[in-house]
C-alpha cells in the first residue's frame, strides 16, 4: 500500500492528526476509484463528485490538479495491482474537539489497496433503518459511514453481502455502497436521486450507455422485481440471486445485456 498525504508520498505508517475533524466528527468526503492493472477508472467523474460533495458539506473546494498529481504518484508507486481500490479522502483537517471547524485547512489522503474481485452474483437484505432523503448530507459522499457499517453487518448476519435501505416515505433508496436497479415487465428502473440515493458513477454510466428509467419504487415492489442488480465502483454490474428470502434466477436477460454493454464501453473508454 502506498499513501499520498497532503502532497507527500508515504508508506502505510503515514498518520493524520488525532484532532483531524474527519476522525473526531466524520467531517469529510471521499471517493473510491476502481484500479485495474495500474489504471484507475472514471477519474474525471469521481473528482467531479468529490468537488460536489465537498462544496455541499461546506468544505473548501478541493484542488483537483493536486489530487490528480497524487493519484498519479500513488499509481506509479504501486503499478502492479491487478484489481483494487484507490480511495481519496478529503476532511475538515485539524479542528477543535467539537463541531466547529478549525483554520488549518483540509487533509487530503490518497491510498491504494489490492482487493479480490467481487462475486458474479450477490444476496441483498433489506434493513429496518431508513435513508433520510431530507438530510443535510443527502446525496453527498461523506465519511460519516457508521450507519452503513451497522446496516452491512446486519445484512451479513443474515447471509447477505449488501444491505438495502428504504427512505422515510417507504420508497426504495440504495445500498450501503451501491445503487440498485430492478426490472419490471422487461423495463429497467432505478430509484430517483430524490429518494436519498447517491448519484453513483456506475449508476450514471449504466443510464447513459444502456438506458433505463428513474422512478420512485415503493419498497414492497422489490418483492415483485423480475431481475435485480447492483452497481458500484468495484461491483460494476452485479446480479442479485437472493433478495431477503426470495431466490431469483441469474443472470437475468436484462442484467446480462447491461453487464455486457458496461464491460464493452468501459474497456474502450477508461475515463468517460
Amino acid at each position: 500500500m502506498r499513501i499520498w498525504l497532503n502532497g507527500a508520498l508515504l508508506d502505510d505508517e503515514a498518520a493524520v492528526s488525532p484532532l483531524d475533524h474527519g476522525l473526531t466528527t466524520g467531517d469529510g468526503v471521499f471517493e473510491t476509484l476502481k484500479l485495474e492493472y495500474g489504471r484507475p477508472f472514471a477519474v474525471r467523474r469521481h473528482l467531479d463528485r468529490l468537488v460536489r460533495s465537498a462544496v455541499g458539506l461546506g468544505l473548501p473546494t478541493p484542488d483537483v490538479a493536486a489530487i490528480e498529481a497524487g493519484i498519479d504518484a500513488v499509481v506509479a508507486a504501486d503499478p502492479g495491482i491487478p484489481f483494487g481500490r484507490l480511495r481519496i479522502t478529503y476532511t475538515g483537517g485539524v479542528s477543535p474537539l467539537s463541531s466547529d471547524r478549525g483554520t488549518a485547512g483540509p487533509t487530503v489522503l490518497i491510498a491504494s489497496q489490492q482487493i479480490q474481485r467481487p462475486a458474479a452474483t450477490s444476496a441483498i437484505v433489506t434493513v429496518p433503518w431508513v435513508r433520510n432523503e431530507r438530510s443535510a448530507v443527502a446525496g453527498l459522499k461523506t465519511t460519516s459511514y457508521a450507519e452503513n457499517v451497522r446496516a452491512l453487518a446486519y445484512a451479513k448476519e443474515r447471509g447477505g453481502s449488501e444491505a438495502i435501505f428504504a427512505n422515510t416515505i417507504g420508497n426504495l433508496s440504495e445500498g450501503t455502497g451501491s445503487n440498485i436497479f430492478c426490472v419490471y415487465d422487461g423495463e429497467l428502473i432505478t430509484p430517483t436521486l430524490d429518494s436519498g440515493a447517491l448519484a453513483g458513477v456506475t449508476r450514471g454510466l449504466v443510464l447513459e450507455w444502456f438506458g433505463g428509467v428513474e422512478r420512485d419504487v415503493p419498497m414492497e415492489m422489490l418483492a415483485e422485481a423480475e431481475e435485480i442488480f447492483l452497481t458500484s465502483t468495484t461491483r460494476d454490474v452485479q446480479a442479485i440471486h437472493r433478495a431477503d428470502a426470495r431466490t431469483l434466477t441469474v443472470p437475468g436477460t436484462v442484467t446480462s445485456q447491461v453487464a455486457k454493454v458496461f464491460t464493452d464501453y468501459s474497456a474502450t473508454n477508461p475515463n468517460p
